[in-house]
């Protein structure tokens, strides 16, 4: 028997969201109805989802135009729509949530999956920032049920608004094994894998930079964002197409054929902004997942858990010389690398999402 519908809202086109995914899979699974809304683009793959979706159709693609546009349909569909739930994710789908939870009295959740606020793409632009600081400012104080992806995010919140906050972590579901979608043949060189946003201060340029100066190996890019055509320059200019290959967007259920595949993960967010200051990245996971050893910028949260798992090493200064180096020594010490292999293949058991979803069981059981 369901205990209700729970409308779970984003902005992205649902293709490559781990995070909403899972949680739509849980909250399935404790018997709700579980529809979840997001956008539309002309480039959309497909989607196959054991619940529901819907995706919107909108004018504009970016920029105020596109956050006013979508909060608009939002804000009347769930108007107009049943729910016992609405799960708001991240600060950009939460105006909506929040007039509708006031206007029909429904119950609303705000699962933040960052800083928002304080992403680089705001920091850089501060009269934008600004207006999402004043929407956080009206909201915020008065959220009941909140969820965020790391301790540090919590206490971040907490601190500022005094509100409270369950951590629930991006851990991937535990993964045995996969078949490949397509064996990437390395004989004579290793496999370094970036998946994520293409996005400003990733560590993705001075990454790109670095194979300029790494021995025998080869770079995949798997994801898309704001500056994939300005990587894919730099690939040209530098004449690395031989050792980079950028793959673009591709859906979360492909991902593991080619993590599974690779020798080392890496995660090298710069210190900009409190929102990388406080990463705790899906990427990082499944890297663990695969039993991969990793490579990560030294940042608090991504630090803590390189650290106390020993899987891999962190390094200070994001830029290519630092990366080349660090890659260059890892693949000379096949014992290291190894041993760092085998402690991610022990830490999954630990670091997986079957462990996590009981955390958020917990949460739905006490919603107010």
């Amino acid at each position: 028997m369901s205990k209700g519908k729970i409308i779970v809202s984003v902005t992205n086109d649902l293709v490559t969201d781990q995070r909403v995914n899972r949680v739509c899979s849980s909250l399935l699974a404790l018997n709700f109805e579980v529809l979840l809304v997001g956008r539309k683009l002309n480039n959309s793959l497909p989607i196959n989802r054991k619940y529901k979706t819907k995706r919107f159709t909108l004018l504009f693609n970016k920029g105020f135009l596109f956050y006013a546009n979508y909060n608009i349909r939002l804000f009347f569909f769930l108007l107009f729509s049943k729910s016992t739930i609405l799960w708001s994710n991240d600060l950009d789908t939460l105006p909506a949530n929040y007039l509708v939870s006031k206007l029909k009295g429904v119950k609303l959740v705000y699962d933040s999956h960052e800083y928002f606020t304080e992403v680089p793409e705001l920091v850089n632009r501060p009269r934008v920032q600004k207006v999402w600081q004043q929407i956080e400012k009206w909201i915020f104080p008065k959220l009941k049920n909140v969820i965020t992806v790391s301790n540090e995010i919590a206490n971040a919140y907490h601190n500022k608004y005094h509100v409270k906050s369950t951590v629930i972590r991006n851990l991937p579901f535990k993964n045995k094994a996969f078949y490949k979608v397509k064996d990437i043949k390395k004989e004579g060189y290793h496999l370094v894998i970036y998946q994520g946003s293409v996005n400003v201060n990733r560590g993705i340029e001075p990454l790109v930079k670095a194979m300029k100066f790494v021995d025998k190996t080869k770079l995949y890019i798997i994801g898309d964002g704001d500056i994939f055509d300005e990587i894919v320059s730099i690939v040209r200019t530098l004449n690395l197409e031989d050792k980079v290959t950028l793959l673009g967007k591709i859906p979360f259920e492909l991902l593991p054929h080619y993590t599974f595949q690779a020798d080392l993960g890496v995660s090298l967010e710069e210190n900009v902004g409190l929102n990388y200051t406080y990463a705790l990245p899906n990427k990082l996971f499944d890297y663990i997942n695969a039993g991969l050893p990793v490579l990560t910028s030294n940042l608090p949260e991504m630090e803590a858990v390189v650290k106390k798992y020993e899987i891999g090493e962190t390094i200070s200064l994001v830029n290519p010389k630092t990366i080349a180096e660090k890659i260059n020594e890892l693949f000379s010490n096949k014992e290291k690398l190894n041993i760092y292999a085998q402690n991610s293949l022990k830490a999954k058991e630990e670091l997986c999402w079957e462990n996590e979803e009981q955390k958020l069981q917990d949460f739905v059981n006490e919603i107010k």
